[in-house]
């Protein structure tokens, strides 16, 4: 897929309509949707509780702080792409504070093809984190129905005296009997034996 066929949300982060009216033109609704602004770090706070956003883009310095705080505390869900744009004279210090924890800085003033660019590897870096996300969901759903499945393993050695080699075959033999998963048996010997 490609990612012009994607929507991301954003969050915008600033207190400067100068900045807002440049940006608002890089955002259009084909492949930004929703794009909420908010003036400040304690309203950005409250908006990105509400609900999560594919991208935070926040031009410092903010009324309420910095705004580093809360570019880091927004890259800790590891799901959002954040992007501080930051005075030319202290971008390098900003960037050293930030890089480690996945902030892309901008300096300002800055080009509007720069800007895009950003955008592009903002969206090349959440379509990774959906990924792992992905993948990660995965290893733990597969996890989950390995302990399910030993769980009914134990309950039929200690109650039908099988051994774990005999319960294993038991199951397996069961599901392709039935054309379920391992899953949907072990939750049945649960049910059955009282283990649930």
């Amino acid at each position: 897929m490609s990612l012009k066929e994607q929507t991301y949300s954003v969050l915008v982060v600033s207190s400067s309509k100068t900045f807002d009216s440049v940006l608002a033109p890089l955002l259009p609704d084909s492949g930004f949707s929703p794009v909420i602004t908010a003036t400040g770090a304690g309203a950005a706070k409250r908006a990105a509780a509400q609900r999560a956003f594919d991208f935070i883009i926040i031009n410092s310095p903010l009324p309420d702080e910095f705004g580093t705080d809360f570019a880091i505390d927004a890259c800790q869900t590891g799901e959002t792409a954040v992007l501080l744009f930051v005075k030319s004279e202290i971008h390098d210090e900003i960037f050293d504070k930030v890089v480690k924890h996945g902030v892309f800085t901008l300096p300002k003033p800055t080009s509007r093809q720069t800007i895009i660019q950003a955008l592009g590897w903002m969206a090349s870096t959440r379509e990774r984190l959906r990924k792992i996300r992905t993948k990660t969901l995965s290893v733990e759903e597969k996890m989950a129905e390995i302990r399910l499945v030993n769980r009914a393993k134990w309950l039929l050695i200690s109650q039908k005296n099988m051994d774990e080699p005999q319960a294993h075959r038991y199951i397996e033999k069961q599901a392709m009997d039935r054309c379920v998963t391992k899953r949907e048996v072990a939750e049945g010997i649960l049910r059955e034996c009282g283990g649930t």
